[in-house]
């Protein structure tokens, strides 16, 4: 079963009991819906990585602002939302460890954005606009 975010709450459809040992599951495929908040320009991380970030208002008693982050060609894939506007993403949760000169070890988590997609009355005007546009175009 595959693991969703829905209405702020983590939801998962199995717990293996404490005598198992968790799947190993590199890339867990989440969702969350919520209003765009921000949006950052593409930073040139390195020469051969690049990332974008923005930022998700999540909805509820107290309203949290989450970032995620798009990388490499999907970096584009943010140019037609602009604040305020709902959209369902789906991300992975990615982690990784990091030592510091001194031998310090810090973690660090980062939300990584796979699919944008638009939610509510803008996703169904856009959807009754590209009819429009295929019922005006010429056929040949």
């Amino acid at each position: 079963m595959r693991p969703l975010f829905a209405t702020g709450q983590l939801q998962m459809g199995f717990c293996p009991p404490l005598h198992m040992p968790w799947p190993i599951l590199p890339r867990m495929a989440l969702e969350i819906t919520g209003k765009l908040h921000k949006v950052f320009d593409t930073q040139q991380v390195t020469e051969r990585f690049n990332k974008r970030e923005f930022v998700l208002e999540l909805a509820g008693r107290h309203p949290q602002h989450v970032l995620f982050q798009l990388t490499g060609k999907h970096c584009a894939d943010l140019d037609g939302y602009g604040p305020g506007d709902e959209l369902r993403v789906e991300f992975t949760l990615r982690g990784r460890e990091w030592t510091s000169r001194q031998g310090e070890v810090k973690f660090f988590n980062s939300l990584e954005a796979s699919k944008l997609e638009r939610v509510g009355s803008a996703a169904a005007s856009s959807g009754a606009s590209d009819e429009r546009q295929d019922e005006e175009e010429v056929p040949f």
